[in-house]
């Protein structure tokens, strides 16, 4: 009697069919490569457009607020050169302010520098420079009202007897007719700055009262 096992066979073929060849793993293998490479850069490219749309989404919030920011600053200058104007109109009506005041004071000062027996006959002016022309009757009394003037603060030193000479056409007391030439130096006006001041020389401090 002839005996066969049927299992054995059997079990041979299940382990022959089980068995993939090699070369089909090897495709199937670089096939799973690619299709991994393919959803990597599928998903690099994505991230690159999210992220590309983020910045231009940045961007033109940034241009919107650089707009605003160029609108208020042009509002800020606009401000500024309208403060420079009125700053150039309060500066140039304290100086006619100032300008006004100045012939008050001179009358005033000339007037306290008389002395007794002078009177004065005219007075020019030519820019800052006064041409004081008068009579007295004795030469001290000249020399009294020139020191009178140099020591106001509002005349500028020296002050210079241009003429002085005996009036012949007075008769009986004999009387002095003479000219003398002053600068005026107003106190109160601001200092000029360096550029402004006349070579060799430094503006000159108002007086302190």
């Amino acid at each position: 009697m002839i005996r066969i096992n049927l299992l054995a066979v059997e079990r041979d073929r299940g382990k022959r069919r089980a068995l993939i060849p090699v070369a089909h793993r090897v495709t199937i293998a670089a096939s799973l490569i690619l299709v991994a490479a393919a959803l990597l850069v599928a998903w690099w490219f994505w991230s690159l457009r999210q992220t590309s749309q983020q910045l231009d989404t940045e961007i033109a919030k940034g241009e919107v607020e650089a707009q605003s920011l160029r609108s208020v600053l042009a509002q800020v200058q606009k401000f500024e050169s309208q403060k420079a104007q009125l700053q150039q109109r309060v500066s140039l009506i304290e100086q006619l302010r100032r300008g006004q005041s100045g012939p008050v004071h001179l009358l005033d000062e000339v007037s306290k520098a008389i002395p007794e027996r002078l009177w004065l006959t005219e007075l020019t002016q030519k820019g800052e420079t006064f041409t004081i022309t008068g009579m007295t009757t004795s030469l001290s009394g000249l020399s009294d009202f020139v020191a009178n003037l140099e020591g106001s603060a509002w005349f500028a030193k020296p002050v210079d007897i241009i003429d002085s000479q005996v009036d012949a056409s007075q008769k009986g007391e004999e009387l002095f007719k003479f000219s003398v030439k002053a600068t005026f130096n107003n106190p109160e006006a601001p200092p000029l700055p360096p550029s402004a001041a006349p070579a060799g020389k430094t503006p000159a401090a108002a007086p302190k009262k």
